[in-house]
């Protein structure tokens, strides 16, 4: 029976051990792997400057659309009415175009967008799509996406936060 008693501790102390050192690895791996996500992510919601260029008809939708998540506080949201107001998204980490009010404009908006800026077009479905030469301008550009849904438009905002970094 002694035997018994001591095989049973010795099994109780190995996976002790195995239980310790997997913990320890766990750590490592969230401190490692998930919190810098986080920490870019809450740095991106509380800090960085979105730019939204729409016109006078559809901005408040996208802003409210924004606002209403409560992610985003309105401080950190810039309004790009007219082509000759570009020049006020220089601050902002984050470009969102509304494409059928920008169409003829994009190259302008394309030229100024720095590398490390998140684009994100939407284009509604319900609207003309996005011809394929511009679809391929587009395409050349880091940082990208194009987006048909309003609920994939706050999902892209959200991705390109932590992708991207100030």
């Amino acid at each position: 029976m002694p035997s018994a008693l001591r095989l049973f501790e010795l099994l109780h102390l190995a996976a002790w051990v195995i239980a310790l050192i997997v913990g320890f690895f766990g750590v490592i791996a969230v401190v490692r792997g998930v919190a810098p996500v986080l920490w870019r992510l809450g740095n991106g919601l509380a800090n960085r400057q979105i730019a939204i260029f729409a016109k006078v008809d559809n901005l408040p939708s996208l802003k409210s659309l924004l606002l209403d998540s409560k992610l985003l506080k309105n401080k950190n949201i810039i309004d790009v009415t007219a082509p000759g107001d570009i020049g006020r998204a220089k601050a902002a980490t984050v470009y969102i175009v509304f494409w059928h009010d920008w169409a003829d404009d994009i190259d302008a908006i394309l030229n100024q967008k720095p590398d490390s800026c998140a684009l994100i077009v939407y284009s509604p479905y319900d609207r003309e799509k996005i011809p394929t030469e511009q679809m391929k301008k587009l395409d050349g550009k880091r940082h990208t996406a194009v987006t048909n849904f309003r609920g994939r438009l706050l999902n892209d905002i959200i991705t390109s936060m932590i992708t991207t970094s100030e």
